[in-house]
């Protein structure tokens, strides 16, 4: 067992009685320190087999999902921790300080999170300069949204400016339409609306694939809150425009989980163990949907190897955590990368 892993049992419930939010910055701070010191070591993982997906060769199943990471500040951190890929972000065009705190909370008896950052982030610019920088093998995505100022109808412009300032130093881009803390996000879903957000970005993607000569896939981050006709359209509009992936899913604004905590009244995205299902089941309704070709991302709710099993088993290709990492430790890397062992 690494130092780290070993620690965490220890650490946890000093930390659980912070704030969550300064918590969260605590401990990407130290890994920042120890990864510096040399000190952060992974658990003895399992001997993985790479995956070949979206082009791009990963060197295990699992992902740190954004928001943990907003800002790119501790990629070679988390990589050295085993996770096979890191997705930072969200980040928009300009710096913003998201919403007002306090906006992060714990469920402890859910393993859950509310959370309604707000896409709080230095701009797409400052994580470049640091992603140019970087030293990891790890893959690393990009994740993107729109200021939230910018109204939906010039959403577009501020998905392209992220597009092409990313597009030199991401592996693959995430375009998060679907996050429930800035206001009229989710409009974006609707079928006209992605089909015009991801026309554009796919025209920009191809122009700068013959500047750079390189393809930097284009995923598309959901919501777990879409019902039977939303999936169909949404699935529609990807097979169309064949965009590369999809990332299923995001946060639920549905308490139905928690109903009666003190805390279900929070605004914000419900995160954890209380969305695991609802997850894997729109992963494997997109899975009947899409194209055999276009992969899916799996991540919500994943607090074991058998949780991220089961989303493989549902159609995901790849898996991410978050949630899961906040109440089990950095042991769940092992957990997961365990459980998915010839589940592919």
């Amino acid at each position: 067992m690494s130092l780290v892993s070993a620690l965490y049992p220890a650490l946890k419930p000093w930390l659980f009685k912070m704030d969550a939010e300064r918590a969260h910055e605590w401990t990407t701070r130290m890994m920042r320190i120890t990864h510096a010191l040399g000190l952060l070591k992974p658990d003895e993982l399992p001997r993985c087999a790479p995956i070949d997906c979206l082009g791009l060769r990963f060197p295990n199943v699992l992902g740190l999902a954004a928001g943990m990471d907003k800002s790119a500040s501790a990629v070679e951190a988390w990589a050295a921790l085993g996770f096979g890929f890191v997705e930072v972000g969200t980040l928009t065009p300009r710096p913003q300080p998201g919403n007002p705190k306090p906006r992060l909370f714990r469920l402890p008896e859910h393993e859950a999170l509310i959370n309604r950052m707000g896409f709080n982030n230095p701009g797409i610019h400052a994580a470049v300069k640091r992603l140019e920088k970087r030293s990891t093998k790890a893959v690393v995505g990009v994740n993107i949204g729109k200021n939230f100022d910018t109204p939906n109808e010039k959403a577009v412009d501020d998905y392209l400016y992220c597009l092409k300032a990313a597009y030199p130093v991401a592996d693959y881009i995430a375009v998060n339409i679907s996050s429930p803390n800035t206001k009229g996000l989710r409009d974006l879903q609707a079928e006209e609306s992605i089909r015009q957000l991801l026309a554009a970005l796919k025209n920009e993607q191809a122009a700068l694939l013959s500047l750079h000569g390189k393809k930097v896939p284009m995923l598309v981050k959901i919501a777990p809150d879409l019902e039977g006709q939303q999936i169909e359209a949404l699935a529609r509009v990807f097979n169309e425009l064949a965009v590369d992936g999809v990332i299923a899913t995001n946060t639920t604004i549905s308490r139905e989980a928690v109903a009666g905590h003190p805390l279900e009244k929070e605004t914000g995205g419900l995160s954890g163990a209380p969305v695991t299902e609802r997850s894997t089941l729109v992963i494997q309704a997109f899975r009947q949907l899409l194209h055999a070709q276009t992969p899916i991302i799996g991540v919500g709710g994943i607090l074991s190897g058998a949780d991220a099993g089961e989303k493989l088993k549902a159609g995901a290709s790849l898996v991410q955590v978050y949630s899961g990492l906040v109440y089990r430790g950095p042991g769940l890397i092992r957990h997961v990368l365990e459980g998915t062992l010839g589940v592919r």
